[in-house]
């Protein structure tokens, strides 16, 4: 047969391996550096046999993302046969490649511990060493639940029950058999370079009503170099974690015995949020919204004739009032509709914009909530935009240039994904052509670059979400853009033409940092605490080496705050270096030192909490310094600064 091997055409005799044909069509450092084989795009073993119908065969090497992610599902292999070697008695369950590494979830005799990971990597090298080989054999499914059954390995087992085909593969690695679709590495020696991280405890299947296990993280990569790398982002990810910041810098704190998922604000976190969101509706004040509130509880009918009862009750809480059942809200949609509803709607009104910095809840199970990042409850800066379809692209485009202007602001690169109707959704085939059209329309009119995801739209239309990266290189989703013509139909929404006809709006959903909470965990990690000034807590810090300098450090103190400027003063009676150390730990912008000189000039001395000098100054130059901080990142945004 004739095959092109990464573009080299070559006949060969069949029957021959992927590994075989590899081998023949490649120079020998290539196809030492195989890990796998792609026949016409499907992933194989390079033991595997060659299909007849081959047309085109490729290496699948460590630098190739599958490659990667094939040798960390190979790694999570290793670690089980390690982890079986050590613990007699665990049984295993599933063992997937993620993100950034792999996992096994295992159900031991005892939970493991850290102190338990030394060993394991040990066993683990061991294996590698040897180049223990991983072989592929095909089964029938009976014959396989028999082998599991007696090994008592029974959440095998239990996923072999749920599998309707006759025969399945599995694959043996020294004594340990596992079930898998593979392909996997040739053999364990490819496994040069992994690390095991942590252990969590995951429900079985992610139901919190089945038994606890005992899950092991890990990563591996090609190479000791891009390892180390990578585990030295880790370390740098546990020194910003938002949780540990807002523990040091007296932001937040979470109570998981009495609110799990909920948080409590400390007065500097609550400072934070208060002034981002002044920011939020001065914003939208300005670009022609109107600020609403919608309540908390809507009858369960209500969620019905939304869809949401139907589509997104397994995230909904509810509870019952005199009899009837009630609904928490997960979002703000529905309250904004029954506000334009209120009233008559002529063309003129149109479009009407509300926006709502609205308190919502969702029920997320207990083993993913994390922090500020997945909670229960959450604010949300959400707005809804009611229009005629006329004026459904203009909208989409302010809305896409607020996304970009705040994104700015923060300092994030960012980009910008489509969502197409999912398997999941309600409406007709031509709203839903209708409202993609008018999302990519805008995107290509104003010359952003945007990728598309297909099936990834809300159930009741397609959107755009805006995904930020950043100072870790992490990319999370912040803003959303979704168009719907559903809603408003289900609802009735109608507003007088020009005809004198009733006419069906159109709504725009759209949120730009989320959920409040979230985005101020992402900003949190984003710049390590040190946030922008305009937005610090305690902007400056006035210390004093005596106590002859504090009635006039009181007086500098009085100035810049009658000037709007966030000051405090640590007039303690403690050494200065120990004072600024304090000042630089709690990440405070700019630390104010008054000494004799300072007294003596009618200034201070200017420390960054980077740990620059400017010198003396006056309290005037102080404040045109402050100021200047604050208006640079809206300047770069083309805004200004407006919490003065």
């Amino acid at each position: 047969m004739n095959v092109d091997i990464e573009g080299n055409r070559l006949d060969l005799l069949l029957p021959a391996t992927c590994g075989e044909a590899l081998k023949a069509g490649l120079s020998g450092g290539r196809f030492r550096a195989a890990l796998a084989a792609r026949a016409d795009g499907v992933l194989l073993d390079l033991s595997a046999s060659l299909p007849e119908s081959c047309l085109r065969l490729d290496a699948v090497t460590a630098d190739d993302p599958d490659g990667l992610l094939i040798m960390r599902h190979s790694a999570a292999h290793i670690m089980a046969c390690a982890v079986r070697r050590l613990f007699p008695g665990v049984r295993v369950a599933i063992g997937p490649a993620i993100a950034d590494g792999f996992y096994y979830d295992f159900d031991p005799v005892r939970p493991f511990s850290l102190e338990d990971l030394a060993a394991i990597e040990e066993e683990m090298r061991a294996l590698c060493r040897r180049a223990a080989p991983f072989v592929r054999r095909e089964t029938g499914r009976e014959e396989a639940l028999g082998l599991f059954r007696a090994q008592g390995e029974t959440y095998k087992a239990e996923i072999l029950e749920t599998i309707p085909d006759d025969r399945v593969s599995l694959y043996d690695l020294d004594d340990f058999t596992d079930l898998c679709r593979g392909p996997h590495l040739p053999h364990a020696g490819f496994v040069r370079a992994f690390k095991l991280l942590s252990v969590a405890g995951a429900y079985w299947r992610g139901d919190e009503k089945k038994a606890m296990l005992s899950r092991i993280y890990g990563t591996a990569f090609a190479d000791e170099g891009t390892l180390q790398a990578h585990l030295a982002r880790l370390e740098e990810a546990r020194r910003r974690d938002h949780r540990k910041l807002g523990r040091e810098l007296s932001l937040f704190d979470f109570h998981e015995d009495v609110a799990p998922g909920m948080v409590f604000w400390r007065p500097k976190g609550m400072l934070i949020r208060t002034i981002l969101e002044d920011f939020l509706r001065r914003e939208h004040l300005r670009r022609g919204y109107e600020l609403v509130q919608g309540p908390q509880l809507l009858r369960r009918d209500l969620w019905e004739k939304s869809g949401h009862y139907d589509n997104y009750r397994e995230n909904m809480y509810f509870t019952e009032i005199e009899g009837d059942a009630y609904g928490i809200k997960p979002m703000n949609c529905l309250g904004h509709m029954l506000l334009y509803g209120a009233a008559q709607r002529s063309y003129r009104d149109l479009p009407v914009r509300y926006a709502e910095l609205g308190v919502v809840h969702r029920h997320e199970k207990s083993g993913v909530l994390h922090g500020l990042m997945r909670v229960r409850q959450f604010t949300q800066d959400d707005a809804h935009i009611i229009c005629r379809p006329d004026q459904l692209e203009a909208e989409i485009l302010e809305v896409i240039d607020l996304v970009r202007a705040l994104f700015r602001i923060f300092g994030f690169s960012y980009r910008l994904a489509v969502g197409t109707r999912p398997a999941k959704s309600i409406g007709t085939d031509e709203d839903w052509e209708l409202s993609t059209r008018a999302l990519l329309g805008a995107l290509e009119k104003q010359g952003v670059a945007y990728t598309l995801q297909e099936g990834d739209g809300a159930f009741y239309g397609p959107k755009i979400d805006g995904r930020v990266t950043d100072g870790l290189d992490r990319e999370w989703q912040l803003s959303t853009i979704q168009c719907d013509f559903t809603l408003p139909e289900r609802f009735a929404l109608t507003y007088v033409g020009q005809d004198g006809e009733r006419h069906r709006p159109v709504m725009v959903h759209r949120a730009i940092l989320g959920s409040l909470e979230r985005f101020i965990g992402i900003l949190t990690e984003h710049c390590a605490g040190a946030f922008p000034v305009w937005l610090a807590p305690v902007q400056a810090r006035i210390l004093t080496i005596s106590e002859a300098q504090d009635r006039f450090a009181e007086k500098i103190h009085a100035f810049l705050q009658e000037k709007g400027l966030r000051v405090e003063m640590d007039l303690r009676n403690e050494k200065l270096g120990y004072k600024v150390r304090a000042a630089q730990m709690e990440k405070i912008p700019y630390t104010l030192v008054v000494g004799e000189k300072e007294l003596e000039a009618g200034g201070v001395n200017v420390r960054l909490r980077g740990g620059e000098t400017l010198g003396l100054k006056t309290p005037e130059e102080v404040e045109d310094l402050m100021r200047t901080d604050c208006d640079e990142p809206f300047k770069q945004a083309g805004m200004r600064y407006r919490f003065s």
